[in-house]
């Protein structure tokens, strides 16, 4: 069983053949910027040197390539194209906390956001990350903070706010968008911007590390299925407002990740809207299907609107 496939989910029998190995990098005319200036915090041993797999099998036509032993987690930007709207999203890609989709949940997420003038920030954090580390057995549904990821995700919402300046953007739309493990970091950052999880490294820690608005995307990690919220995702009226999209045959993390948490968010008073649909699976990322799933980016872009970060 392929590493990559069986933190995605994305074959109903694991058993991917690699196509080709590589190290990752960013498209021509992008590059990857570390987000810590020395080594990262609490810096975990990792099964081997970084590498980027292409995989065989196709996703709606197309590979998908998967990035792992992440020990120094880099932000790649990609600046809008046409009008600039003024706001930023941090792409935040799934795995299982094992890999990183980093085009199937990463640089083609950058492409939709960027195409709505939109500044994206792909950000390549640490993976396998404990406690979901290789060493350990405890997927699915592990309750406990991925302490390492979330240091990442806040280090890079700083550091977009202190850019924003210089990238044309205002600091108070910055958003968080983020797949399956990627979804449950974004409910992460949303309830624990204020944790102090490292020692300030530099001014671009006194930033806020709270996303204006956030888009978990067929979340996990957020419920074993009893009805409970995971307790490490405290949800609250300074949450931010949130969108979410949902697969009701999604039989990897199952369908009670999103409906949980929105209920939470519903409780809290938090502006939410969530779109659950009967069919798209687990791991459908943007790609375009006959699937009605296929059109959720539109209605977010619909939401973007309403709550002011998109302009007609």
């Amino acid at each position: 069983m392929k590493l990559w496939a069986m933190a995605l989910g994305l074959l109903a029998v694991c058993g991917s053949v690699q196509a080709k190995t590589m190290v990752w990098q960013p498209a021509a005319g992008h590059t990857q910027v570390a987000i810590w200036p020395g080594l990262a915090p609490d810096l975990q041993p990792v099964p081997g040197p970084e590498k980027a797999t292409v995989s065989e099998k196709l996703l709606a036509g197309k590979p998908v390539t998967a990035v792992t032993n992440v020990t120094r987690p880099t932000m790649t930007v990609y600046a809008p194209k046409g009008k600039n709207a003024g706001a930023a999203v941090v792409v935040i890609p799934g795995g299982g906390f094992e890999i990183l989709a980093v085009d199937l949940e990463g640089t083609e997420a950058c492409d939709w956001l960027t195409s709505n003038g939109i500044t994206c920030v792909l950000l390549k954090y640490r993976v396998p990350s404990k406690p979901y580390a290789w060493q350990c057995d405890c997927r699915p549904h592990n309750f406990a903070r991925s302490v390492p990821s979330l240091q990442d995700v806040q280090r890079t919402m700083r550091l977009v706010r202190s850019h924003a300046a210089q990238w044309h953007v205002d600091p108070h739309k910055v958003g968080v968008l983020g797949f399956l493990a990627g979804g449950f970091l974004v409910a992460e950052i949303s309830t624990n911007f204020d944790r102090h999880l490292y020692a300030p490294v530099d001014a671009a820690d006194k930033e806020s590390a709270r996303p204006d608005f956030a888009m978990p995307i067929y979340p996990g990690h957020l419920t074993r299925g009893d009805g409970k919220l995971n307790p490490n995702v405290p949800v609250s009226s300074e949450t931010p407002p949130t969108f979410l999209v949902q697969a009701e045959d999604d039989y990897v993390d199952g369908v009670n990740q999103s409906l949980v948490y929105y209920a939470a968010l519903a409780k809290a008073r938090v502006p939410a809207e969530m779109h659950l649909y009967a069919h798209g699976g687990h791991a459908f990322g943007l790609r375009p299907t006959r699937s009605p799933i296929t059109g959720w980016p539109k209605l977010a872009e619909a939401w973007l609107r309403t709550i002011g970060v998109l302009h007609d």
